[in-house]
């Protein structure tokens, strides 16, 4: 079976999808996985043959800036009619800017499948032309299948729908792999419609990077906090990076203090306290068995990650998507919010005290652990994907998919 991956030029939505691409390959299987050029040297570094479609015309960077709430639009976007999510127009170009290169390629080299990020609009639209089953991997809890956002997808994709000579193409896909934890779904009265899932269990990548030597170890006296602010706030607005206001805040409790940082954005960070650990470009999972709990920006991948071990978790979000995140966070019971008006140092201090004392959060956040690891991993939805792309070549004409 040769498996096509995609998404679009932004690597905390292509992460997600890595260590499915790696089961599929070590089960025997192609892989390989589809991006705008900008994204190509993310893809080789997680060991995945890379393929260059279209171009980085289009500057995501500065239309997302545009969606941060308070900020006056500086970008024009494509105008549209129906309420909805802004971005989707966004990924709706993002999508425009690859479909050519990445139907090309899917014709050239035949995937039996496509599996794309939920925002990687061009793959379902490639698997529609060519006639062949798609998957949809999302992040964490499912912010894109919320029934606003269909009126306004359907109207953003129109134009390129008519490009290729479709009447629609479903950007929900065959069936969704399903990473999110029970405690954390979307209420099923907020979904757009029903679809199929299969669960699968969230196996943390956060790119690839090196580990330091030997790794810090637990401390027994006092516990250990880790504070980490992602990648995509840094990128998007130096002020909105708030890890330098934490560790401010933490370095008057008795807690030790670990900071995970890009080392691209290592000078956001400025100078620390002596006693602050600060790990440049070390992969979370590696990180947080060392730790008791976190604070973060509520990026879904960091969310997940620290499920995945256990820890409870302090969430200030920046962006919208991070305001949903840190909402069905919270629902779990293992852990705080607090707005980013609200992130005052003593506010700051009171919520991971609370965390650190209060044993219901660190119960909850294992209790989700448990139900992560009950999650059929990678490698065992492998059968399910194989028995998709099967069905779907044994109800396709070939000459109609181009395969």
């Amino acid at each position: 079976m040769r498996v096509l991956f995609t998404s679009w030029a932004w690597p905390t939505h292509y992460y997600q999808m890595v260590p499915l691409a790696w089961a599929l390959r070590a089960a025997g299987h192609e892989v390989r996985a589809a991006s705008a050029p900008a994204l190509s040297a993310t893809i080789a570094a997680s060991g995945v043959p890379a393929v260059a479609v279209g171009d980085d015309s289009v500057d995501a960077v500065a239309r997302i800036r545009d969606y941060i709430p308070g900020r006056a639009p500086v970008s024009a976007g494509r105008p549209t009619r129906a309420k909805g999510p802004r971005a989707v127009s966004l990924f709706a170009d993002l999508a425009s800017a690859m479909a050519d290169d990445l139907v090309a390629y899917g014709r050239a080299w035949r995937p039996d499948l496509i599996v794309f990020e939920p925002t990687a609009y061009a793959g379902p639209l490639a698997a529609t032309v060519l006639g062949i089953p798609s998957v949809r991997f999302p992040w964490g809890a499912d912010l894109m299948h919320r029934a606003g956002a269909v009126e306004l997808e359907r109207e953003v994709m129109a134009p390129l729908c008519e490009r290729f000579g479709l009447d629609g193409v479903d950007l929900l896909g065959s069936l969704t792999l399903d990473p999110c934890p029970a405690a954390m779904q979307v209420p099923a009265v907020e979904a757009a419609r029903a679809i199929t899932r299969q669960p699968v269990r969230p196996v943390p990548y956060n790119g690839s990077g090196s580990l330091p030597v030997p790794l810090p170890p637990v401390e027994r006296r006092r516990p250990r906090v880790c504070v980490t602010w992602g990648t995509t706030v840094g990128r998007l607005d130096g002020e909105m990076y708030l890890a330098p206001r934490i560790v401010a805040a933490l370095d008057s409790l008795d807690v030790g203090i670990v900071v995970a940082v890009a080392r691209e954005q290592r000078h956001l960070l400025g100078a620390v306290p002596e006693r602050v650990k600060v790990l440049n470009s070390v992969p979370l999972h590696a990180v947080l068995p060392h730790c008791d709990a976190v604070v973060a920006h509520g990026g879904a991948g960091t969310i997940l990650t620290s499920l995945a071990a256990g820890l409870p978790q302090l969430v200030v979000p920046q962006l919208i998507d991070h305001t949903f995140n840190a909402q069905r966070f919270t629902a779990t019971g293992a852990g705080l919010s607090l707005a980013k008006d609200e992130a005052e140092p003593e506010r700051i201090r009171t919520a991971v005290r609370e965390l650190l004392q209060e044993p219901a959060y660190r119960k909850a956040a294992q209790e989700v652990r448990h139900e992560i690891q009950q999650r059929p991993a990678p490698a065992h939805v492998v059968d399910v994907l194989t028995g998709l792309a099967a069905a779907g070549s044994a109800t396709t004409d070939p000459a109609e998919g181009g395969r």
